[in-house]
């Protein structure tokens, strides 16, 4: 079995595979303009590229400096969540599962800002004509991660007793 540190490098290097392999196989297979309903009225897998943050917020923006912001500052997300899993014992099984998560997430996204100066998303969720915004696996890591961090929060904490 192997030690916390590397399961926890084990399970972001996994989110940035499968990130990058769905990735790929919409970049080649779908195109811009095609969309397939996996569950009619619900989810469809579409193509849609984002220079911007998340949900598409500052995509339009035609400055340069953006890009090299957002790549600066995933960048340091993904130094900071590796320096927190190294030393993976000081944290609870939930925190250190969710901040892997978030690691592979960023570390998804990052790599595509890097090489290409966007993020493929392809997930798009809707209800009729209201509709979340498209999103990736990456993406989805991310807010699992978040999401098992707040469980964490909300959890009661054992408390030591008061002994003199």
């Amino acid at each position: 079995m192997l030690d916390p540190r590397s399961n926890a490098y084990a399970a972001a290097a996994a989110v940035v595979a499968l990130d990058r392999f769905t990735k790929w196989i919409v970049e080649t297979r779908v195109s811009l303009v095609d969309s397939y309903h996996v569950i009619p009225g619900f989810f469809d897998i579409v193509h849609t590229t984002n220079r911007g943050v998340a949900f598409g917020m500052l995509d339009n923006s035609a400055s340069g400096w953006q890009s090299t912001l957002l790549v600066v500052l995933s960048l340091s997300a993904v130094v900071l969540l590796s320096a927190l899993l190294w030393n993976p014992r000081r944290l609870d099984p939930r925190s250190l599962w969710g901040f892997s998560l978030i690691l592979g997430g960023a570390a998804g996204n990052v790599f595509d800002r890097v090489v290409w100066g966007r993020v493929t998303d392809f997930l798009l969720v809707y209800i009729g004509r209201y509709q979340w915004p498209a999103f990736n696996v990456a993406d989805s890591a991310i807010v699992i991660g978040c999401g098992l961090l707040l469980l964490d929060l909300l959890r009661p904490k054992r408390q030591a007793a008061n002994v003199p």
